[in-house]
């Protein structure tokens, strides 16, 4: 798959504000027009253009499959695909004008309040929030302008086998003992115990999802909007941050993270050559896919959440996508929130991807049967603070969803720059608190 992946997750969304002048005037547009689901499938008519970050999924004509299955339903409606490979930038060039389609992920350049000015909505928060996870993520005023397209759980992508090979048979309770495994891979077998993606970079964005794992509380991401010093001992994002320099600083991940390769990757912990990679559930697939290729088994490749516990059980926050919506500019709304409100719920998408579903009543898929056979507790993340949380990263220029602070926190820690894990941390505290006071959270 290559950079498209990198917006699978929501934890993974840029930041970097849209100058989008793009909304003024004219067109289709009309603020506060609900794209309302249709009563009656037949009735409902157009074209409809929906653009995706999966160009895998359009290339193999899967889309295309998924569009006819549609429309068994909604025979009148014509569904077009626009697989884009650089989501994230080519949309927010899009955006500054009306051609963005009719369906498309929101970007994550686009800040939380400014959604009614693109976006049309879809519902009320009352009435939505009942059926589908992380309403409140595009929730703005009372009304919802997005459904997730799936969720997502994290944890570390391993290689079963390898950890076998190494003598360890359990997860880790604790971030001493997930380096001291770490430690044994490296000993026993040979193998990168650990590997960063520190030169694609988005993987380590991965790490920012397990805020809320750490302490069991779905309301860690909304606790961030304050002068709250989030990497202050004890924090979630301090011990979370810990880890993985420590990971750095005892050479237990490739030895030069400057060449690191995303699809390498793949297929270096598929066969063992590395052991462990933190990802989002939406991986494991993805993972799997390439043991078979490698004529290997898909069940070597195991999910383990984040190494703490809270009074003796793991937890896992389940964050959401990119959440799908209608354009304010699009001309065939009820169209658009077919095919929407249909993807969610009765194309099979979550099934296939082995991704936690937006639908509340869903069950969990098979990819996380190792989380639910062993009482791993699932809870979605609150994102009901996020636009305020954004802002005061924003004007901190930290970057909670982008990699640069932990691909610095990686060069401290190997030694390539210069500093502590302490100075480090205390600095990042530092401007977060002073961004949160200006701002006055």
């Amino acid at each position: 798959m290559g950079k498209k992946s990198m917006a699978f997750t929501g934890a993974l969304l840029t930041v970097t504000m849209l100058t989008v002048a793009g909304c003024s005037g004219g067109g289709a547009a009309v603020t506060g027009e609900t794209a309302a689901a249709p009563s009656d499938p037949k009735e409902v008519t157009g074209e409809i253009k929906v653009l995706t970050q999966r160009t895998d999924l359009v290339q193999k004509g899967v889309m295309k499959a998924y569009a006819a299955e549609f429309n068994k339903v909604y025979p009148k409606v014509k569904v077009s695909f626009d697989g884009i490979t650089d989501y994230e930038g080519e949309v927010k060039i899009r955006m500054n004008a009306k051609s963005y389609g009719d369906v498309l992920l929101i970007p994550g350049a686009v800040a939380k309040n400014d959604y009614p000015k693109f976006f049309a909505p879809l519902g009320a928060t009352a009435d939505l929030s009942s059926k589908y996870r992380f309403s409140d993520k595009a929730e703005v005023d009372g009304k919802v302008y997005g459904i997730a397209q799936f969720g997502t759980a994290n944890g570390f992508v391993y290689n079963k086998a390898l950890w076998k090979k190494a003598g360890i048979t359990a997860w880790p309770k604790a971030p001493q003992e997930f380096l001291a495994d770490l430690k044994a891979i490296k000993d026993k077998t040979g193998a990168t115990p650990y590997y960063t993606n520190f030169k694609d970079g988005w993987p380590l964005v991965q790490w920012t999802a397990n805020n809320g794992s750490v302490g069991c509380d779905a309301d860690a991401s909304n606790k961030l909007a304050g002068p709250v010093s989030p990497w202050k001992e004890g924090g979630e994002l301090r011990i979370i941050d810990t880890l993985l320099h420590d990971i750095a600083a005892q050479g237990l991940s490739e030895k030069d993270p400057t060449t690191t390769n995303w699809e390498t990757s793949k297929a270096l912990l598929a066969e063992g050559r590395i052991g462990t990679m933190m990802l989002g559930s939406w991986a494991i697939t993805q993972m799997q896919g390439a043991a078979v290729d490698a004529g290997l088994k898909a069940d070597d490749i195991g999910f383990m959440p984040f190494p703490v516990q809270k009074n003796g059980t793991f937890c896992s926050a389940v964050v959401s996508d990119y959440q799908q919506a209608v354009s304010i500019y699009s001309e065939n709304k009820p169209a658009a929130r077919a095919w929407i409100d249909w993807f969610t719920e009765k194309s099979g998408y979550s099934e296939k991807e082995g991704v936690v579903s937006a639908v509340k009543s869903a069950p969990m898929p098979a990819t996380l049967k190792d989380y639910v056979d062993n009482d791993v507790i699932f809870f979605d993340r609150s994102e009901a603070k996020t636009a305020a949380v954004n802002d005061i990263d924003d004007a901190a220029e930290i970057g909670l969803n982008k990699p640069d602070y932990r691909q610095k926190l990686i060069d401290t820690a190997r030694g390539a720059q210069k500093g502590s894990s302490e100075d480090f941390f205390a600095d990042l505290n530092k401007r977060w608190d002073e961004a949160a006071k200006s701002a006055g959270s």
